[in-house]
């Protein structure tokens, strides 16, 4: 029998809740960590940008005015259906990042795990961080945390999934929507990760996900002024001054990480990095 040709595939973008190619109809390949070709990944443009932006602010509203349970429900069903591609995920961190099938499984083990204790966080953050606050009058004092609004996400350039996962979970939670720039060399686990949530009960344009170079797309989200924040984890050290000073152009909140273990317990500074507070007056009796 003569032997199959192998079948080397080339990605698109996920963009509100479809896969279009890029505006460009640019592509590139994507190599194993021993070099092998494993696909081409779609280059996004400018223009794709844009359309992710629209995307993430179109589904804004119904994203985050949805109950915190509903949002933890979903995210959680995101996690259940993550472990049902388990075997794909790991076969695809051991081709990007190299390594053993058991060091990968413990990495895609760990991305599911705090996919999980994310979503466990949806209807408990706003009481840890929310108060009931004591006042000279007759009235009751609240604040509570509201979600900043369209986040951009550098994801990690090293840790393909359990890097994505941590960057991207906090940012859902606390009812953002997102614009993600993946890996650029290692972008295959969070296109699969896209297909998880195009099959998801995940609204359309609450994540979209953009391949390509990450220095190319992070100045036109640092710049944009319909996004609200800006994740800087997955940008060279050496580009986060000037995309710090591109975002205080348009009063962007701008997230620098000051460490990128991801085996580390998460705490709550990324919970904490995209929401603000806003307190409420209303009067005792009425």
């Amino acid at each position: 029998m003569a032997e199959r040709l192998s079948v080397r595939k080339t990605y698109k973008l996920f963009i509100g809740g479809a896969f279009p190619r890029s505006e460009s109809g640019r592509s590139y390949p994507v190599t194993s960590a021993a070099g092998e070709l494993l696909a081409h990944a779609a280059q996004a443009s400018r223009k794709d940008v844009r359309d992710a932006v629209v995307a993430a602010r179109g589904a804004f509203d119904k994203w985050s005015g949805a109950t915190a349970y509903n949002r933890g429900q979903i995210l959680y069903r995101i996690a259940e259906m993550l472990e049902g591609r388990h075997a794909q995920f790991v076969a695809e961190v051991v081709a990007a990042e190299g390594g053993s099938a058991a060091e990968a499984a413990a990495q895609v083990d760990a991305a599911i795990d705090r996919w999980v204790h994310y979503a466990g966080w949806a209807d408990k953050y706003a009481q840890v961080v929310g108060a009931t606050n004591p006042v000279a009058g007759p009235y009751f004092n609240f604040s509570l945390p509201e979600p900043v609004g369209v986040v951009a996400v550098l994801a990690p350039q090293d840790a393909s999934l359990l890097g994505l996962v941590s960057v991207l979970a906090p940012v859902l939670v606390t009812g953002n929507t997102a614009v993600v720039v993946a890996s650029a060399d290692r972008p295959l686990p969070a296109i699969s990760f896209a297909e998880v949530l195009a099959t998801s009960d995940l609204p359309g344009g609450v994540v979209n996900l953009l391949t390509g170079f990450t220095a190319e797309l992070a100045p036109w989200l640092a710049a944009h002024r319909d996004v609200n924040a800006l994740d800087l984890t997955g940008a060279a050290p050496g580009a986060r001054a000037e995309l710090q000073a591109a975002g205080a152009e348009n009063v962007k909140r701008v997230y620098v990480p000051r460490s990128s273990d991801w085996a580390a317990a998460p705490g709550l500074s990324r919970l904490n990095a995209f929401v603000e507070t806003k307190t409420v007056w209303h009067p005792i009796g009425v």
